[in-house]
């Protein structure tokens, strides 16, 4: 008997063949399809839509503002009429039921049965206005909560600019480590060709490896810097952590600036801080109405109806029980409120005043702040046009350092401090640049206007 051997069956190979490579193309599917997920290119307004869309803040923020209307819908049910059914039953035990009067006695029952069922309806008709303030106050107060959502948002769109701003700091800086790593790997192989000619030493060779080794260290500071900043902007926008996010190119072009007095009224009119306490002076107003409503007397309709019935069956029947029916009108005045409420307006007067005085506070509080803002996006442009400047300088220099060394005039060392001030410089410029920009969105947001823009 013989066993034939599948592995030399040209036809079985063929078969392993085709399954392993439909195998393998799973596989590299796979890997592509997972690699594409991890690395993800934005913009910043795509950003920013995914922090407001993601946000937990803003999700609890909605769940406010539905408590406050809740509470608002509550405050317009409290004038409606008020009603009231029940029904109940009484038995009652006379062990002693014998009532000897004079010559007659009178003899009770051993015991008494007794139904008696209510429904009573109630309708303030008049109490000063005090409903009519509750639902005013209440209203006022989900139009705050509103504003809160406002701020909320506002918050959450500036802290998503400056992660995405902060990022893009890092990408860049990495860029210009890594176009300096390939022109320091271009002089390393320069001095050493000049080396084995006998035009420099090998300590020129060992500065500009020592100054790759600097620029490799910064560099290596950098990548942990983008993991945070990456981990924390995931977080911010709700992807998952282990997402690469890439900076899609931001516009460097100075943003227009106006006048200092344009953005301070514009600030004045549009921050919600400004906005609710408006509000709640409003809310202050309508507070000293209620108060002051104590004063008032109260007139209110009610109508009650009864089922009484003695017999032990509770269904009724004719000549068993009676049904009474009252309606009236009853109208109080608690004018004990004459002596006891002057304190409650007083009160009511003073928390008015302190809703000003926060105004004021809040107003100056602004001011500072949008012209500290103004005043460091300022500063900003300058720096700018300055580094721009010294970049222009430092590239100059290095040329003719440069020069200088291929004709073996200049040492290693000055040919390397160069190059070192123009890849510090080069860094600079491009961290002033993100610095200008993240300064605009928080001069914008210093306004009340980062998500009008």
């Amino acid at each position: 008997m013989t066993t034939q051997n599948n592995t030399t069956n040209p036809h079985f190979l063929h078969r392993e063949l085709f399954i392993y490579a439909i195998i393998a193309s799973l596989i590299a599917l796979f890997l592509t399809t997972t690699a594409n997920a991890q690395d993800k290119v934005l913009t910043l307004n795509e950003a920013v839509d995914l922090g407001i869309k993601n946000s937990k803040v803003l999700k609890l923020s909605q769940s406010k503002i539905d408590q406050a209307i809740s509470q608002y819908e509550q405050a317009k049910d409290e004038s409606l009429p008020t009603g009231k059914v029940n029904f109940g039953y009484n038995r009652a035990q006379i062990p002693a039921n014998k009532l000897v009067l004079g010559e007659e006695t009178l003899r009770l029952p051993a015991h008494a049965d007794a139904y008696l069922g209510t429904v009573s309806l109630s309708q303030t008709i008049f109490s000063g206005g005090k409903f009519k303030y509750a639902r005013q106050s209440t209203e006022l107060l989900a139009q705050v909560s509103r504003l809160d959502a406002v701020n909320d948002q506002d918050q959450i769109v500036y802290d998503v600019i400056n992660s995405y701003y902060n990022l893009y700091k890092v990408l860049q800086s990495k860029k210009v480590v890594e176009q300096n790593l390939a022109t320091i790997d271009q002089q390393i192989k320069q001095a050493k060709r000049f080396f084995d000619q006998g035009l420099v030493t090998k300590n020129d060779v060992l500065q500009f490896q020592l100054q790759r080794a600097n620029v490799e260290l910064n560099g290596i500071d950098l990548e942990s810097n983008r993991k945070i900043v990456n981990y924390n902007l995931n977080i911010l926008l709700g992807l998952p952590e282990t997402t690469q996010l890439k900076i899609d190119q931001l516009n460097d072009d100075d943003k227009p600036v106006g006048i200092l007095a344009g953005y301070i009224d514009t600030a004045l009119v549009n921050r919600p801080e400004l906005r609710q306490t408006d509000l709640r002076a409003k809310v202050a107003d309508i507070n000293i109405k209620n108060v002051k409503a104590n004063l008032s007397p109260t007139l209110a309709a009610a109508a009650s109806a009864y089922y009484i019935d003695a017999n032990a069956n509770p269904l009724p029947k004719s000549g068993n029980f009676i049904t009474p029916i009252s309606v009236g009108l009853t109208a109080s005045w608690n004018f004990g409120a004459l002596w006891t409420n002057k304190n409650k307006e007083t009160e009511a007067k003073i928390e008015r005043e302190q809703v000003d005085i926060s105004r004021g506070i809040t107003a100056d509080r602004i001011k500072n702040e949008v012209n500290q803002n103004y005043q460091n996006y300022q500063a900003a442009i300058d720096k700018i046009k300055l580094l721009q400047t010294s970049i222009a300088q430092a590239t100059e220099n290095n040329k003719i350092l440069e020069s200088k060394y291929k004709s073996n005039i200049s040492s290693a060392v000055d040919r390397a401090d160069a190059q070192t001030l123009l890849y510090q410089a080069e860094i600079n410029l491009e961290l002033a640049k993100a610095d200008a920009g993240l300064a605009y969105y928080t001069l914008l947001k210093s306004t009340g206007k980062i998500n009008k823009q």
